[in-house]
């Protein structure tokens, strides 16, 4: 089917633009970096197609990006789908009142924030993030959306990586990936 190959194609070139990089930030983990994805235009635009194709059909008020590539992912999502964009920040990086979630990542220990009133109790919120790893931010990610009254409708990762499990500890919502590492 000439679709499926296209797809395929496409798949294949944004894996290709994805440089892995051992022992950063620290030694053992192997970083999957997208900078090199992101600079190239036909490649970048390839992946928020296909991101905006997963979700077009889903129902949410928001989507929700984790600093920083969540960023760089989520906010042209939400302009391309017409909906809200909320900033999931590192501690410290948000003014006026916040909500706050600690969480372990393989690497360390880290928190995000949100502020108190960036959503009204039952808005529904689509997670974008680049890579699902152990899913400790993911979680964090959903508590704080959580706290605030939304209504996690599922995850939207360009990656996840399988042998760390973090499809495990975010199993109960929907979850949507565009390339998986073994």
């Amino acid at each position: 089917d000439l679709h499926l190959s296209l797809r395929r194609q496409r798949q294949m070139c944004i894996r290709d633009r994805i440089r892995t990089v051992p022992d950063f930030p620290q030694k053992g983990v192997d970083f999957k970096d997208i900078m090199p994805l992101l600079k190239d235009a036909e490649a970048f635009q390839s992946v928020l197609l296909h991101m905006s194709d997963k979700v077009k059909n889903q129902q949410f008020d928001y989507i929700a990006g984790i600093e920083a590539r969540g960023f760089i992912l989520g906010a042209p999502l939400a302009n391309e789908l017409n909906v809200g964009f909320l900033a999931l920040r590192k501690q410290g990086k948000l003014p006026g009142k916040v909500a706050t979630e600690s969480y372990s990542l393989e690497y360390g220990e880290a928190s995000l924030e949100i502020q108190n009133d960036a959503i009204k109790p039952n808005s529904k919120v689509l997670i974008v993030d680049d890579v699902l790893a152990t899913g400790g931010t993911a979680q964090c990610a959903a508590n704080l959306i959580e706290k605030l009254g939304g209504e996690i409708v599922g995850f939207l990762f360009l990656a996840t990586i399988d042998f760390l499990n973090g499809k495990e500890k975010i199993a109960k919502y929907k979850q949507q990936s565009l390339l998986a590492y073994d």
